[in-house]
């Protein structure tokens, strides 16, 4: 038997970890080697129990871990047909999954591209805007509009549209997508404009349409907006912000694509985060909640006001000009359709609306320490922002490691979250109140022990 630290030298020596740099991987909790998940628990080799208050580390094991009926079901399915290629062949699960999917979806939202993934999502949204406005004779229709600090995946497409960690990507990758505009967001805690709601007028949403007017509106193909950014600080928008996208996209013929990669399945206590506002997008991107990581798998909804184009266009050029060789997989779609009904039947967005409530309440008593500067969230998405400096929100600077130091510190006490200037907490929908007390007094704990760290009292 491979003795755990033997696993960790071959999994450091032979995978190449995500984003992580090797030094990071290298250090103390840089790597972790799980053996089980159960419900909000995860157990590592060495037999550490840690609550998952960040589903699986990506917002993506919305269900939680260890539920077994997932698994039977995509065996199942495999057993019997596990792939036929999208193309033009589709299995039963698939064509289920697809109706269940446009039962769900806002609106009229009805046609389901499916996909291994988020960021296969959002560039399948970003092809069929561009196809749509090509079956309109408005091939000037290129652009699409952004915004700074949101996060949309790490494929080409996805990544020059993504406003989180622009410059590095820029740095490293460039050239990046041409046509790829960003806009200020509507981060009230550190509004790029120095203004405050409500005296601002959301300044941030009526920026885009100046950015719209700037560029002419015969050259922008879409907007393509998180309702609640997720990857990067998790901000709410204003109520106002949302319904008034609606309006400038339909005012200058411009399909609004709304990423609900992390946001959505029950993840802000409503099924689509989008909801809240009563917006329905033009194209919404799915994926991580999807099968909450029982298998891969991600998609792009769009309703009639797209697809009747391409129904009507005829000829070769009608089909989506696009494919994804495991989209729609039919073990994958089993898995979908079984978390779903898990979700549904064990009532887990209602429990993310209440225990989200009950988070939140919680991390609200923390603004009392002089490093806590914000905490916002909505259902179990929830944030707590670090500052130098309350009274000029002032950042940690790189020299205080302070996500390092403040992460490992969680991790020593049991709780696995994600730490940048933010801490960002997304527990499984399973998650109760022993959870979400425990979360709560641990961050807690953290954030004393911090300040002592750093001799801010």
């Amino acid at each position: 038997m491979t003795s755990p630290s033997d696993l960790k030298k071959s999994a450091l020596e032979h995978i190449w970890f995500h984003v992580t740099p090797p030094q990071t991987l290298r250090a103390e909790h840089g790597m972790m080697l799980f053996k089980e998940g159960k419900g909000c628990y995860l157990t590592d080799v060495d037999d550490n129990v840690y609550l998952d208050a960040f589903s699986g580390g990506a917002f993506v094991t919305s269900i939680g871990h260890g539920r077994e009926e997932v698994g039977q079901a995509y065996a199942e399915q495999a057993a019997k047909l596990a792939y036929v290629t999208p193309y033009n062949f589709a299995a039963e699960p698939t064509v289920a999954l697809a109706e269940k999917l446009s039962e769900l979806a806002p609106g009229d939202l009805n046609r389901v591209f499916f996909t291994s993934g988020g960021s296969e999502a959002v560039e399948t949204a970003m092809k069929i805007a561009k196809q749509y406005h090509w079956f309109n004779g408005e091939q000037k229709r290129t652009k699409v509009i952004s915004r700074r600090g949101s996060y949309h995946g790490s494929t080409f497409y996805a990544m020059s549209i993504t406003g989180a960690s622009h410059e590095y990507n820029n740095k490293i990758f460039s050239p990046l997508v041409p046509g790829c505009l960003q806009v200020p967001s509507h981060n009230c805690y550190r509004c790029e404009y120095n203004l405050s709601y409500p005296s601002c007028n959301v300044l941030c949403v009526e920026m885009i349409e100046k950015m719209i007017l700037h560029e002419g509106p015969e050259t922008i193909a879409a907007i393509i907006a998180e309702p609640i950014p997720s990857a990067a600080s998790i901000y709410l928008p204003v109520d106002e912000y949302l319904p008034r996208l609606r309006e400038i996209a339909d005012k200058y013929g411009i399909l609004l694509i709304i990423d609900e990669v992390i946001n959505g399945f029950g993840r802000t206590g409503k099924m689509f985060a989008c909801e809240h506002w009563g917006v329905t997008p033009d194209i919404m991107t799915v994926a991580k909640g999807l099968t909450s990581g029982y298998a891969p798998m991600g998609a792009a909804i769009a309703g009639p006001k797209i697809t009747e184009r391409f129904e009507s266009r005829g000829g070769r050029e009608s089909g989506l000009n696009h494919v994804i060789s495991f989209g729609g997989h039919a073990a994958s779609a089993a898995a979908a359709l079984k978390n779903i009904e898990i979700i549904e039947t064990e009532n887990m967005v209602q429990n993310s609306a209440d225990m989200g409530a009950y988070l939140l309440e919680g991390l609200q008593e923390l603004k009392k320490y002089p490093i806590v500067g914000d905490v916002r969230g909505l259902g179990l998405l929830a944030a707590v922002e670090l500052v130098r400096d309350k009274k000029t929100r002032a950042p940690f600077l790189p020299e205080d490691q302070m996500p390092a130091r403040f992460n490992g510190h969680l991790m020593d006490l049991g709780v696995l979250a994600r730490t940048y200037q933010v801490v960002e907490f997304g527990p499984p929908l399973c998650a109760g109140k022993t959870e979400i007390e425990k979360i709560v007094d641990v961050t807690e704990q953290t954030v004393k022990w911090f300040c002592d760290e750093v001799g801010i009292h």
